[in-house]
């Protein structure tokens, strides 16, 4: 039996909405009744953190979850790509707004359409690399974790593109600032999810 892309996609879209929804519950429950081993799980965290480029980012963006992640290299990196996604989604989001903006400069709307479309394919490699790492067995995890290795080499490709678009004196204003700083996080935030995957896939 032939299984469409746009049925595989929408098996992809509905897992990731429940993972988020699995996320932000057990995000909400580690406040109320939080566990004796938090120490433990956040000082993992930011031991695993110290193999990004970005250590900092990476403690602060993922320590508020150590009780989803515990001590598991695979819920750290899962949890690393989660957040992205969702920073992703936002900013795309702040993005097509800012495109409507009357007034933007032929070169401005040009780079800004052109980088919709990119963080549009980025959140489509991220989305499909949290998914993969659901089904993720001993059977098949050579392949697997190639895979997401790189969708999220990809995204990050893009998301680097994006900035590129926005380089320049000729993109000075308020434009290129609010959106090249939500753009870099996001690159820094899916560079640290790539290392924690390259660190999961191939532990020292």
């Amino acid at each position: 039996m032939v299984v469409s892309s746009s049925a595989s996609a929408s098996r992809h879209g509905l897992a990731i909405l429940f993972i988020l929804l699995q996320f932000t519950t057990s995000i909400a429950k580690s406040f109320t009744n939080p566990p004796y081993h938090h120490k433990t799980n956040t000082e993992f965290i930011k031991s695993s953190c110290t193999a990004t480029t970005y250590p900092r980012l990476c403690y602060r963006s993922l320590s508020i979850y150590a009780t989803k992640i515990n001590t598991s290299p695979r819920l750290l990196a899962q949890s690393a790509l989660i957040i992205t996604f969702k920073a992703s989604k936002s900013t795309s989001r702040l993005m097509r707004k800012l495109s409507k903006t009357h007034g933007l400069k032929p070169r401005v709307a040009w780079a800004m359409a052109d980088c919709i479309e990119l963080i549009g394919d980025s959140l489509d490699e991220l989305q499909k690399s949290i998914g993969e790492l659901v089904r993720l067995k001993r059977s098949n995890f050579e392949l697997i974790m190639g895979d997401v290795q790189t969708w999220v080499s990809a995204a990050l490709t893009d998301e680097d593109t994006c900035m590129d678009g926005f380089a320049g004196k000729a993109m000075n204003g308020y434009v290129k600032t609010m959106v090249r700083k939500r753009i870099v996080k996001i690159a820094h935030l899916t560079s640290n999810a790539l290392a924690l995957v390259n660190n999961y896939s191939s532990p020292s």
